[in-house]
């Protein structure tokens, strides 16, 4: 090996660390809230509830700003 290519290799281990040193404390967060999740759900499991609703299944009330942009939307259809 020359010169070139530890330099080379050296470089690209510090690359390679740093990526490691960005990413490390997300994924520890990822890891942390999946455990947490998994004992809220087992606790509820045992005290028999039923597991909370997505928000995605939760009926939703529209906005202000879209009562509004529909009211301006109905006024432009009689207006023309």
């Amino acid at each position: 090996m020359n010169t070139n290519q530890i330099e080379a290799l050296i470089g690209l281990s510090a690359t390679f660390a740093i990526l490691v040193l960005l990413i490390l404390p997300s994924v520890i967060g990822l890891v942390r809230e999946h455990r947490i999740d998994r004992q809220i759900r087992e606790a509820q499991e045992a005290r028999g509830e039923r597991p909370a609703q997505k928000s995605s299944s939760r009926s939703t009330v529209p906005s202000t700003a879209t009562w509004y942009a529909e009211g301006r939307r109905s006024k432009k259809l009689v207006n023309s």
